[in-house]
């Protein structure tokens, strides 16, 4: 009888002993109840009850758990005290793009201010005895006055000479350019030998948009792409203008017309 025991225990554990050798499979999925197919690992084959699943191509999907705000680095360390399931860490927060010039400094002409309105173009109460045509300048009020025939004047803000060029008496208008091109004298190349000897018109030229040059002198009344030395003493002498005020300026007077300088 005994020897019957026997052969059976012996028999039993040989067809045990196939499964003890198997490793431990380590699927969540197993030990959760979830009901998604587990995807075998590249250890296991197949089982042939399951439709085979191509483990390359497989994504490498993690679960996390909601009921735990303990992240322990996920994997198996997670997987044996996480409650069964493996936690991914957090991904880092994408980068917030700033602005490409965000840092550029604001160029110093952005901030200049306008000029006063006081300087813009105006018609006002004329009461001197200069002719209706006439140009007179105030180099001290900063104001060029073309007198009407009716009692009034277009007044016009200017900029003038600064200190050491100044200068005051009767002119007449010889020639009237549209864009002119600008020559320095010679005077204010010795001055500034760092200026160009020509320049061409256009809207960076010091002389404007359009230029009325004042008898055989160097001076003219011109235009300006600095609109905010209206109403200051900066030139060497000549008549500073608006763009568009000179433009203006330019379509009612003809050659000939007489200036006067006070």
């Amino acid at each position: 009888m005994q020897r019957y025991v026997v052969l059976a225990l012996a028999v039993g554990a040989l067809s045990i002993a196939p499964a003890l050798a198997d490793p431990m499979p380590l699927n969540p999925d197993i030990y959760t109840g979830s009901t998604r197919r587990p995807v075998p690992s590249r250890a296991t084959a197949p089982q042939p009850a399951h439709e085979p699943v191509d483990a390359e191509r497989a994504p490498a999907v993690r679960y996390a758990s909601a009921e735990r705000e303990v992240n322990l680095g996920g994997g198996f360390i997670e997987f044996l005290f996480g409650g069964g399931r493996a936690v991914a860490p957090p991904r880092p927060q994408a980068e917030v793009a700033m602005p490409r010039y965000a840092a550029l400094p604001t160029r110093p002409e952005d901030t200049r201010p306008e000029p006063d309105p006081k300087f813009l173009k105006q018609t006002v109460t004329y009461t001197g005895t200069e002719k209706p045509g006439t140009i007179v300048i105030d180099t001290l009020q900063r104001f060029l006055f073309l007198v009407q025939d009716d009692g009034t004047a277009v007044r016009y803000g200017i900029g003038v000479g600064k200190p050491g060029f100044t200068w005051a008496g009767v002119k007449a208008i010889t020639a009237k350019k549209e864009w002119p091109d600008w020559v320095p004298p010679p005077e204010m190349l010795q001055r500034r030998p760092d200026l160009p000897s020509w320049m061409a018109g256009g809207p960076e030229n010091p002389l404007g948009a359009r230029a009325l040059y004042l008898g055989s002198s160097l001076y003219r009344i011109h235009g300006s792409n600095e609109p905010w030395t209206i109403g200051q003493a900066v030139s060497s002498g000549c008549i500073r203008m608006r763009n568009e005020d000179v433009t203006d300026l330019y379509t009612r007077v003809k050659v000939g017309t007489k200036v006067i300088v006070i």
